[in-house]
């Protein structure tokens, strides 16, 4: 009776962590096409500018990857 509900907690934390990370992943991806999005509606009103427009998106869309590693991995060290 125990063991059976220990092992039922041990998948619902599974799929919690599972579906934790899916969030972060799918929160990452949405920030990071709003950030292309305006990038590219920015550069079309501003061409001289589109340089530095696309550098410092580049350097934000790796801060955002940075945090969704983060996020992922903790909610995947959660299982243990």
């Amino acid at each position: 009776m125990i063991s059976t509900i220990l092992l039922q907690a041990v998948s619902f934390n599974k799929i919690g962590s599972a579906l934790c990370a899916a969030i972060v992943a799918f929160a990452a991806s949405w920030g990071i096409s709003k950030l292309a999005k305006y990038v590219m509606e920015a550069s079309a009103r501003q061409p001289e500018i589109a340089g530095g427009l696309r550098t410092t998106a580049i350097i934000v869309g790796a801060l955002i990857e940075g945090v969704c590693l983060f996020a992922v991995i903790v909610c995947l060290l959660s299982l243990y």
